[in-house]
């Protein structure tokens, strides 16, 4: 009760701002929101220019254009990218793929291969990268590889968040929406100052309720009641924010920014649902209720008795620019960022308590880049370094029953136990757990213990850290020998070391030592807590060569020809030897990539837009295996990658414009021989083929302007895992969005509705997981109809 009466009274506020605050006429949405002819400026290369004259592949979205559409969050953004997918199974496990290759692997022994950028800092780290999307100036997604520009991690594109800047001025706005689920949404910010100095100050709250039932531990209904603990429905949001910037101007030629920043959750849990565990009364399905009730174990075990996520993320950044003279500017960023976040998940997505996991991730990283720019009548050129320091791990508790563990497992060493158990009665393996939702397998301990022992607890525990130094430097230049070619070249030299550490807590099992076997449940090695520490130091030079043609003022014609790099993995882990329990270490060699592309971008009439095809081909393409709750890396091989990417904009009149993006991407793996069992499989998360089109309506009625901005999204099948299983995936499907309202008083108010996924179309946004691991992979169902009203005030 206390929660719907601080929503509504959040939602309230909105609607309370004094008419006398309310004091400006046009906004940057009516401006900019659904505009076809407004070029937009992006710092891709590292200096403002028109979106149109950068020669590599780059779209950019607005925050005004994200409101008018109706998108708050990265994976919504992501419809409207062509190239783009972002999956968010959780805050804490976002994985972010561009053009096919994927970057969400959470170890801290691994680098990303997408680089995520918060206001020119490095922030890739996937446990640390989520971010809220609030008071942003804008987006920029640059495609293809970008060593020069975005650093080690860019080895096929980057994602880069501009917040808004303070302003001189005194200004603010308040949005709050309300809707099914209880989804309530306030955000925010305040802006005031002078030319010498400005500070502003934005925040935002986002609540859901879980859109999946969860009936664990429910009093009203029937359920297994492990514990007694009434779980959360799943799928949820509980998010915050804020941020505080300021902008210190004391000459024309100075002008320093620094933005602090705090971004936490405490989301429910994950749904991850089984198909062959079913919730009790029989329920199947991958959109039905789910009964994830973890394990009576897991506050001592994994640190928390609910599921869910406890996450928090800080950042501050510094950026200097001065103008040391004319063509020649200075600019300093410099960053830091740390996170925290634990996330307890019920992996085998049922009643029983089998795996139980939680994810404790923390890490630290200092960033400093410092670069000149050099700009003359015939060309523009830029040189710096940059240092990247990372230190932190990844723990990952596990926690069980012996008994229902030895029962439901399908592993080929318990196979003799489960004849046992067969011959006792219990069902074993996938049915493991009754049709209607019981679980024999609760009696397995007794059964194997000769009723010594109803319930034996188990724990496990194993960490892996990664201390990652990278420090390069980075050159391009630009030559004009007409005004309408423009010839780049440039390369990053970096060198990095990477340290990497391992520990586990493997203790035997009571049960399989009674039998005479001693191992681990999950059959790892036990260092007993003793740290395993290897290091290593790698040296890459990564160049870009761009050639920009200038049809005209408004039409150009683009080529580049880049390589991009995910680091080497230091892959440490334990082994059982002749003489104990010592390091597994396996150096998992650098994945390279070679991007050719092409592309014309530019404006004719009132149709502006960009059209690319890119081919890559890559050697050593890393990919992540999971086995009993350990995520690997291993090269794949050879792979290619074609692809075609349009985006376009037409402006039919004044209160009407139109947008559409289309990309076809024919990615996969190599189909040779000697890339095993990956050969000939296709990217994973990845569709070949994606669209996004909608309208932007905005018709003066009287006094009032009556909005509208209709919206499609299609994917064509995905699948999930490699190597690819057809049951491991989603088939294609079309999500339709609507937002309209009415703005009054010159735009300084508005009052609207949306709705999102008006058909309530069903599909998958992830499947397999670490249940997959186990030989039960698990479900992860997309969001159903949400819709509701929204509220906004501007002064």
């Amino acid at each position: 009760m206390t929660h719907i009466f601080t929503r509504l009274a959040l939602t309230a506020l909105a609607t309370t701002c004094s008419t006398a605050a309310l004091a400006q006429a046009t906004t940057q949405a009516e401006q900019q929101a659904g505009t076809a002819s407004d070029d937009i400026i992006v710092t891709a290369q590292k200096r403002e220019q028109r979106i149109a004259d950068v020669p590599v592949t780059v779209t950019a979205l607005t925050g005004a254009r994200m409101a008018a559409i109706g998108v708050s969050e990265l994976d919504e953004v992501a419809a409207f990218i062509p190239g783009l997918q972002v999956q968010e199974q959780s805050a804490n496990n976002p994985g972010f793929v561009i053009r096919g290759i994927t970057s969400d692997n959470g170890s801290s022994q691994q680098g990303a291969r997408v680089t995520l950028y918060y206001n020119g800092i490095d922030i890739s780290r996937s446990r640390g990268a989520w971010q809220d999307l609030y008071d942003l100036e804008r987006i920029e997604v640059v495609k293809g590889p970008q060593a020069t520009l975005f650093g080690t991690a860019a080895a096929v594109g980057a994602v880069s968040f501009i917040s808004n800047k303070p302003q001189p001025g005194f200004s603010g706005a308040l949005d709050a929406s309300y809707g099914n689920f209880d989804r309530t949404q306030v955000s925010g910010f305040l802006n005031a100052g002078n030319d010498i100095l400005s500070g502003r100050l934005a925040f935002a709250y986002k609540y859901r309720k879980g859109y999946v039932r969860n009936i664990a531990g429910d009093a009203n209904v029937p359920n297994q009641n492990q514990g007694g603990v009434d779980q959360d429905d799943l799928n949820g949001q509980d998010q915050r924010g804020v941020r505080g910037s300021l902008r210190f101007t004391p000459s024309d030629s100075i002008t320093a920014d620094l933005v602090l920043t705090y971004d936490g959750q405490r989301n429910p849990g994950t749904a991850f649902k089984s198909r062959a565990h079913a919730p009790t009364g029989g329920q199947t399905g991958d959109y039905g209720y789910a009964e994830l009730s973890g394990s009576p174990y897991s506050e001592a075990a994994l640190g928390a008795r609910k599921l869910g996520l406890d996450r928090n993320v800080y950042d501050a950044n510094l950026t200097i620019t001065a103008d040391l003279s004319p063509g020649i500017t200075f600019t300093t960023v410099n960053g830091y960022r740390r996170f925290d976040a634990l996330e307890i998940f019920d992996a085998d997505g049922g009643p029983a308590a089998y795996l139980e996991f939680a994810e404790d991730a923390k890490g630290d990283q200092w960033s400093h880049e410092s670069r000149f720019a050099f700009e003359g009548p015939k060309y523009r050129a830029s040189v710096g370094w940059n240092a990247f320091f990372e230190n932190g791990f990844q723990r990952v508790p596990f926690a069980t029953e012996e008994g229902t563990y030895l029962a439901c497992s399908v592993s080929a060493s318990f196979a003799p136990i489960r004849s046992a158990l067969n011959a006792a009665g219990i069902p074993t393996g996938t049915g493991c757990v009754a049709a209607d939702g019981t679980i024999p397998a609760t009696r397995a301990t007794s059964v194997l213990t000769g009723g010594r022992a109803t319930a034996i607890p188990y724990s496990s525990v194993f960490t892996n850290f990664g201390n990652n130094d990278t420090y390069s430097v980075f050159a391009d230049a630009t030559y004009i020998p007409v005004p309408a070619l423009e010839l780049t070249a440039g390369a990053r030299i970096l060198i990095e070391d990477r340290q990497s550490g391992y520990s586990s807590v493997q203790p035997n099992s009571v049960i399989l030592a009674s039998l005479g076997i001693q191992s681990s449940l999950l059959g790892t090695a036990n260092t007993n807590g003793n740290k395993f520490v290897a290091e290593k130091s790698f040296m890459a030079i990564l160049p870009r060569f761009n050639a920009l043609l200038k049809l005209n003022d408004d039409l150009n014609l683009y080529g580049t020809i880049s390589k991009g790099r995910r680091s080497p993995v230091v892959q440490l882990a334990a082994q059982r030897t002749a003489f104990g329990v010592g390091p597994n270490l396996q150096v998992v060699p650098q994945e390279n990539v070679w991007n050719y592309e092409g592309g014309i971008k530019g404006r004719v009439g009132p149709f502006s837009g960009a059209a690319s095809v890119f081919y890559q081909t890559y050697d050593g393409f890393q990919v992540s295996v999971t086995n009993n709750g350990v995520t690997t890396t291993q090269s794949a091989g050879s792979a290619k990658n074609l692809g075609v990417e349009l985006e376009g904009n037409l402006k039919l009149a004044s209160y009407l414009s139109v947008f559409a993006t289309f990309a076809y991407i024919d990615g996969g793996i190599g189909d040779e021989a000697e890339n095993g069992v990956f050969a000939g499989n296709r990217f994973r998360l990845q569709p070949d083929t994606t669209a996004s089109g909608g309208a932007t309506l905005r018709v003066p009625v009287g006094g009032a302007t009556v909005y509208a901005t209709p919206t499609i999204t299609y994917k064509s099948k995905v699948f999930f895992e490699l190597p690819n299983n057809p049951a491991i995936s989603t088939p294609g499907y079309t999500l339709v969005n609507l937002r309209a309202g009415l703005e009054f008083a010159a735009g300084k108010y508005s009052v609207g509705g949306f709705v999102r996924n008006a058909t309530n179309k069903r599909y998958l946004i992830d499947a397999g997981n670490t249940g997959g691991g186990f030989g039960i992979p698990t479900y992860i169902a997309g969001e159903p109809r949400f819709y509701g009203v929204e509220l906004g005030a501007k002064f």
